[in-house]
């Protein structure tokens, strides 16, 4: 969040329009609609227990699970520049927002890093997995991914 802060407090005024300034700010931190739907199928498929924006941890996971040092980190496709999306950037602003982005992305490589050299497993769950269509199978790969520390 700190790194987020500093980035919002490095955009001048004169960088983004105030419309799109007020759709940002409107952006929730945690608590998100993504989030809040794994945070559901991981109770339904009988794997609560998890703590939220876990500070102990690099990156304060959206999801972690201390004991298994399990990192879930929920991303949207947007902010966080989905490979498999690939949506476009925005013409207003382009360099705005080609900055942001690689800052998004290089901090969500760095904290996966410091994770890992921690000993940490860390997955990603991206918005569009979370899609109708899509659950069934974003479900499944929880389960496979929390259940894997159960056999040992």
């Amino acid at each position: 969040m700190e790194s987020e802060l500093k980035d919002i407090l490095a955009t001048s005024s004169a960088d983004v329009d105030p419309q799109t300034r007020k759709s940002m700010r409107g952006n929730k931190r945690r608590d998100t609609k993504p989030e809040i739907t794994v945070r559901r199928l991981l109770r339904e498929i009988g794997f609560p227990g998890y703590r939220l924006d876990w500070k102990k941890a690099p990156g304060h996971p959206d999801i972690a699970y201390p004991g298994r040092k399990l990192a879930i980190f929920v991303h949207g496709c947007f902010w966080h520049r989905c490979p498999t999306c690939n949506l476009p950037i925005p013409k207003k602003n382009r360099a705005y927002w080609e900055a942001k982005f690689e800052r998004n992305v290089s901090r969500d490589e760095r904290v996966r890093a410091e994770l890992e050299e921690k000993g940490w497993r860390v997955v990603t769950i991206w918005e569009h997995q979370l899609k109708k269509d899509q659950l069934e199978a974003t479900s499944q790969y929880l389960y496979e991914v929390v259940s894997l520390d159960e056999g040992e």
